[in-house]
């Protein structure tokens, strides 16, 4: 509430300086230009992040809405001004080698949480999916004879994705020498990856052995279960992967979304130009 009082008072006192002093003299152009200072800053106001913008922006909506229900004034001369988008965030994939060690710190023994642990990190990083798609995974969703795996995505979409040798082996692992031990501490559900109590893994336990496996392998980049499907996606495209086929391997509806991964892909090209062209900006 602070906040949106102290926003409405910096566009009353903006008004006020552009010689408005009625809300019926207010018109789009003095809406989009208030918009415009907080993006550029004024005298005495720093130009705001576009996160502070945008809350600003829909106070003064939100200011123009009342008052046209009101009465007050016959038009909304904010009703077309859009709050500013904010920037894209690029993801931040793992590189290659931190992976490795990654996956390696997961599995640093044969206990049965270990050999999960690595199983279920191998499965992330070799198929891309979402943290929730792999707790959520059965038995019956792999086939490891057949090296696929069922996911069950947004909108409970399916979609089938190949399963590399690596994790399939560790997977494999899990099945034969730790599920079991794993499975008769509880009621023998069908879930793929167990708890230690024999239920199925949540998110946030998932989570956890992500985190702590990033610790024991001391990377110091921030790590999540979303990293290691950013890093699936951008090291298919370093590999000369086709945009489409990395779409259907992650189940985005759209490419669009897909192509956040390019802009990565993109500036570790200009990284190497820039370091191996002889005519290359410095």
């Amino acid at each position: 509430m602070q906040s949106y009082r102290r926003d409405l008072r910096r566009y009353l006192r903006f008004l006020q300086a552009r010689g408005r002093d009625t809300l019926a003299e207010v018109g789009e152009p003095d809406v989009l230009a208030f918009l415009r200072g907080l993006r550029d800053g004024s005298p005495g106001h720093p130009p705001l992040t576009a996160g502070s913008a945008a809350r600003t922006v829909v106070a003064v909506r939100g200011f123009h809405r009342f008052a046209l229900r009101e009465g007050l004034t016959v038009g909304d001369p904010a009703r077309a001004v859009r709050p500013p988008a904010p920037p894209r965030r690029l993801p931040k994939p793992v590189g290659v080698e931190d992976v490795a060690r990654l996956l390696e710190a997961a599995g640093s023994d044969d206990t049965p949480l270990a050999l999960r642990d690595r199983a279920l990190l191998e499965l992330l990083y070799g198929t891309g999916a979402r943290i929730s798609e792999a707790v959520g995974l059965d038995v019956d969703d792999l086939d490891l004879s057949g090296a696929v795996v069922r996911f069950r995505g947004k909108g409970g979409k399916e979609r089938l994705v190949p399963v590399g040798s690596y994790a399939c082996a560790a997977v494999d692992g899990y099945l034969v020498r730790a599920r079991p031990a794993l499975a008769a501490k509880g009621t023998g559900g069908p879930g793929l990856f167990l708890n230690a109590r024999g239920g199925r893994l949540s998110r946030q336990s998932a989570w956890t052995v992500l985190r702590d496996a990033a610790e024991r392998a001391g990377i110091a980049a921030e790590v999540s279960p979303h990293t290691l499907r950013h890093s699936f996606a951008t090291h298919l495209l370093d590999g000369g992967a086709d945009i489409r086929v990395v779409q259907e391997l992650l189940g985005h509806a759209s490419v669009t979304t897909t192509q956040v991964y390019t802009l990565v892909t993109v500036d570790t090209l200009r990284e190497v130009y820039a370091a191996a062209h002889p005519r290359a900006l410095r």
